[in-house]
């Protein structure tokens, strides 16, 4: 999936919201990753950064976080292509029984995109 501006944060919330189980929820939590404005590695300023996006291992990871304990519903966005500093990369929208499920879930599902899913190349600024 491409960089689609008609997609936002909102637009998952309330798709997420209207799921026919979320009054077994009582807790969205949302990310919403952007492009920063330095490479972690180096701390070097980054211009623009490059995305590729495996969809069917988004919808893998999907499935897995679905599965856990008190998992209600989930929408994910992973937008491929060039982008500037500021621009959103990821979007999540999590819904869940508890905190604790809602939160380990939200956590190891970010990791999972970032290590198994997305491919980044980063330009940096010439100084």
């Amino acid at each position: 999936m491409g960089k689609d501006p008609a997609v936002s944060l909102g637009d998952l919330l309330a798709k997420v919201k209207s799921h026919p189980d979320i009054n077994k929820a009582g807790m969205i939590l949302c990310h919403n990753g952007i492009v920063r404005d330095f490479s972690r590695s180096g701390g070097k300023e980054v211009r623009e950064l490059k995305v590729s996006v495996d969809q069917s291992r988004i919808e893998s990871v999907k499935s897995w976080a679905l599965s856990q304990p008190g998992i209600v519903a989930l929408e994910i966005r992973a937008f491929e292509g060039s982008f500037t500093v500021g621009e959103d990369l990821l979007l999540v929208v999590l819904a869940g029984d508890i905190r604790d499920n809602v939160f380990s879930v939200m956590k190891e599902l970010i990791e999972r995109i970032k290590t198994e899913c997305v491919r980044k190349t980063e330009t940096f600024a010439v100084l």
